[in-house]
């Protein structure tokens, strides 16, 4: 990981695409995207040195993963969702999650839209931005 500050925005449900996509970048260039990219591996009491080492490898894959994808979810997010030993579950849980705040929040934009009304002549131009802010924020 880098020392160099930089300032990254927060994840929300309007950016959580590209921010997960960063976040796989991340993971693959400190090279333990192991867990994201491979199933477990089997291990059993005749397995090798060469076998164990893979297996560590996953496993240590597996817990740096989760702890840098939940270091980019928000504390209000995080305490929402539940443990997981699995990376591709807990971006499943963490897409699904901001999935739900994403379609809460495009209702309540359209309920707002559809009874917005103009209540006087002087707030023509007002009326009209609220109007245009709400569009630009449902698409």
């Amino acid at each position: 990981m880098s020392n160099n500050k930089v300032d990254i925005p927060e994840l929300t449900s309007e950016n959580f695409k590209f921010r997960k996509e960063v976040i796989l970048l991340q993971l693959g260039c400190i090279d333990i995207d192991h867990a994201i990219r491979k199933s477990e591996p089997h291990i059993t009491n005749t397995s090798n040195q060469a076998d164990l080492a893979i297996y560590e490898r996953w496993e240590r894959s597996i817990r740096l993963s989760i702890m840098i994808i939940k270091s980019e979810v928000p504390a209000d997010v995080r305490g929402s969702i539940e443990h997981h030993e699995n990376v591709k579950e807990l971006l499943t849980t963490i897409e699904k999650q901001f999935q739900t705040s994403q379609n809460s929040l495009t209702n309540t934009l359209i309920m707002k839209f559809t009874s917005l009304k103009l209540t006087t002549m002087k707030g023509v131009c007002d009326h009209i931005n609220k109007m245009l802010d709400l569009a630009s924020r449902l698409k």
